[in-house]
């Protein structure tokens, strides 16, 4: 096995994917080959990660991943000198329900594969009382390798010092001292960051990042809090759901797991990028087209002009299957209306109408048991995913495709649909349960 720790923090927008960034940079520039993961269900963290590290990322996931494909994707690490994984939310934030391993906290991703905690914290506002918290996440979980913590956002040297005293005080060791720069913080939207390919200069940034962190971390303290994570059976990736597959991959259609797209390749299945965005229609050899989520609704209207795109996928449809999660979902409507007010034609092969004009909140992971196949999947399958987005559902009059619920079993309305040759999901799909 190899070496690895784990970024966290006690909150969201504390600064640590900026540090992540950083961190696989300089020691990407250091020499090392980096292994970078993900912890829980982020489909936008991982592209960063990759331009930063120079190496594909994948998504650790305790509540929708068993234990083999959890080792199917700590395989991904070979031939890297160390791990750095991104936590999600706080480090021990997750569900209430157990799923196929376990509730999907960062801290137990930590846990299952060994790895110690590198806490960022964003000091901001206070000193000594930082240290409490510190000591809080310290000892919450004893089983728990804690390697120290990051101040962030450190407002000047007598800011640091008087922080530093009270992490000496409660035992915390300090591994960085952040001073404030308004400069380090990504672009955001409503899904949380941009995506990396629309950065206006990513490269420029991840190095001053990594220049940053350089200047202000100790690096070698870093690498010595790294330990041989856990041993953990590798089992293949999930298997393709067809030999040729025509992926829509542009700006609007992005949001598919890493950890897929590696396990079809790796079996040998083909792969066809297609950009609707560019017009471009799915070749027509394709076995199967597979519309990811993204950000449809911020280009409605070139989707809505887009002839050969949706002359080109109706056409697949009538004879083959088609699959949407979320924006693809919405593009396979007959209506998407953007947050303007302004209704755009979609490709019709389903009846669902969305709008954005009235934002509605969906997060969380889902449980859902097929009631008809979808491609990969027989009836009666049960398949875990994660659901995100603002959409309100206007209309969705088709036969519903699952039976969702919620971590914690609760129904959820968002059956997704079927119609002939096409199936589609609100929820991001991770994985099938073993059977």
């Amino acid at each position: 096995m190899i070496k690895g720790l784990m970024i966290s923090a006690p909150a969201s927008g504390t600064g640590k994917t900026t540090v992540m960034l950083g961190l696989l940079r300089a020691l990407r520039d250091d020499g090392l080959v980096v292994q970078p993961y993900k912890s829980g269900p982020d489909y936008i963290d991982p592209a960063f990660h990759l331009a930063a590290a120079g190496r594909a990322s994948f998504n650790l996931d305790t509540w929708a991943m068993d234990t083999r494909l959890l080792g199917g994707v700590s395989a991904q690490m070979a031939g890297a000198d160390i791990c750095v994984a991104e936590g999600s939310m706080g480090l021990f934030d997750g569900v209430a329900t157990r799923g196929q391993s376990g509730f999907g906290s960062s801290a137990e991703t930590a846990l299952t594969m060994g790895w110690p905690v590198v806490l960022v914290i964003d000091v901001g506002g206070q000193a000594q009382s930082a240290a409490a918290t510190a000591l809080g996440f310290k000892s919450y979980n004893p089983d728990l390798p804690f390697a120290g913590v990051i101040l962030n956002r450190v407002a000047s040297p007598r800011h640091d010092r008087l922080t530093r005293l009270g992490m000496d005080r409660a035992g915390v060791k300090v591994l960085g001292s952040l001073p404030r720069r308004g400069d380090l913080k990504l672009p955001e939207r409503h899904l949380g960051l941009i995506q990396a390919v629309e950065h206006p200069d990513l490269e420029a940034a991840i190095a001053g990042y990594a220049d940053f962190m350089r200047e202000n971390v100790d690096l070698d303290a870093i690498r010595a809090a790294a330990q041989v994570g856990s041993a953990i059976e590798a089992f293949p990736l999930p298997q393709p759901p067809a030999q040729k597959i025509a992926l829509a991959r542009d700006a609007a259609f992005s949001f598919t797991y890493p950890h897929l797209l590696e396990g079809w390749r790796a079996a040998g299945a083909e792969i066809a990028p297609f950009s609707p965005l560019a017009d471009e229609a799915p070749t027509k050899d394709a076995d199967l087209v597979w519309l990811p989520g993204g950000y449809p609704e911020l280009h409605g209207g070139t989707l809505a002009a887009a002839s050969t795109f949706k002359a080109g996928l109706r056409a697949h449809a009538a004879t083959k299957p088609v699959h949407g999660e979320c924006g693809g979902y919405m593009v396979l409507g007959a209506g998407l209306t953007d947050k303007d007010g302004t209704r755009h034609e979609m490709t019709g092969l389903f009846g669902l109408e969305t709008s954005f004009e009235k934002r509605k909140f969906h997060l969380g992971y889902r449980r859902a048991v097929l009631d008809a196949p979808m491609p990969g999947f027989a009836a009666g399958a049960a398949l875990r995913g994660h659901e995100f987005h603002y959409t309100t559902i206007l209309d969705e009059p088709d036969a519903p495709l699952a039976q969702v619920a919620d971590a914690d079993g609760n129904p959820v309305p968002e059956t997704g649909s079927r119609k002939g040759h096409v199936t589609g999901t609100f929820f991001h799909l991770i994985a099938g349960e073993a059977g």
